[in-house]
């Protein structure tokens, strides 16, 4: 067992540790200034059933964190499975060139998801060397499916146990 306390000399582990909670993958979209945008994230929640608000946060340190955080709406898609190369493309590049959208303001993701929120932007706060960026949910959808999960730096699968 590593004992620590988080600071600058124990960045790693602190990081490490979070790793340690598996958590879905989003990719969030939306409109910049020169074009579509996509960023992955695996920091999403649920705020609040009533308003319908949702929050995730963006790394300042991001080149998109900008376009992200000064959009008026943005779309939330909620990985499956089969997202696993979109997960990784949003990881490195921001370009939505070459993909199936659906829309355009947000622009929507057409393959890949699982749930998809639209969102209009309602608050940014400061989250340290991120943002929290709070969403209140337009409009949302659902298909079936397995989800993508990330743990540990890597991606994986999850099957719901039944019965329990």
């Amino acid at each position: 067992m590593l004992i620590f306390s988080p600071g600058p000399d124990t960045a790693r582990a602190f990081r490490d540790a979070l790793g340690t909670f598996a958590t879905g993958v989003t990719v969030v979209t939306v409109r910049g200034p020169d074009g579509p945008l996509g960023m992955t994230a695996n920091s999403f929640a649920s705020v609040s059933l009533n308003p319908p608000l949702v929050l995730w946060s963006p790394a300042r340190a991001s080149a998109r964190f900008t376009a992200m955080t000064g959009a008026k709406r943005f779309a939330v898609h909620v990985l499956s499975a089969e997202g696993r190369d979109t997960a990784a493309h949003f990881a490195r590049s921001a370009q939505m060139k070459g993909l199936d959208l659906e829309g355009t303001e947000p622009p929507l993701l057409s393959t890949g998801w699982l749930a998809r929120f639209i969102c209009q932007r309602e608050a940014v706060h400061d989250g340290g060397d991120h943002a929290i960026v709070i969403g209140r949910v337009e409009q949302c959808a659902q298909r079936e499916g397995a989800p993508l999960v990330f743990s540990a730096g890597h991606f994986g699968t999850f099957s719901p146990a039944r019965g329990v």
